[in-house]
């Protein structure tokens, strides 16, 4: 399936921290908090000023980015888990 955010969203997939420790303990699934880091599917066009001027997002198509933890909404498209964000709810671009 195709998806195409709109207007300053942003496409998201979760990007999966280690289950391990630096000391080697194994972390089981329920003890884990869900990774703030992602990498970016697709982003929308851009909003529009109060011109009329389209203004582009920041992020692109590949960025590894950090969010908030409740951050966007989440979806599952083609069995993938994704989150759809507004580009305000990312902090930053990791690079």
């Amino acid at each position: 399936m195709k998806f195409r955010p709109l207007h300053d969203r942003v496409l998201v997939s979760r990007i999966e921290e280690d289950s391990k420790t630096a000391g080697g303990i194994i972390i089981p699934d329920t003890a884990k908090e869900k990774p703030q880091e992602g990498e970016v599917i697709s982003v929308g066009p851009g909003t529009k000023d109060d011109s009329g001027k389209l203004i582009p997002l920041d992020v692109k198509k590949g960025d590894r980015i950090l969010f908030g933890k409740w951050s966007g909404t989440e979806v599952k498209l083609d069995g993938k888990e994704l989150i759809i964000m507004k580009e305000s709810d990312i902090m930053g671009v990791l690079g």
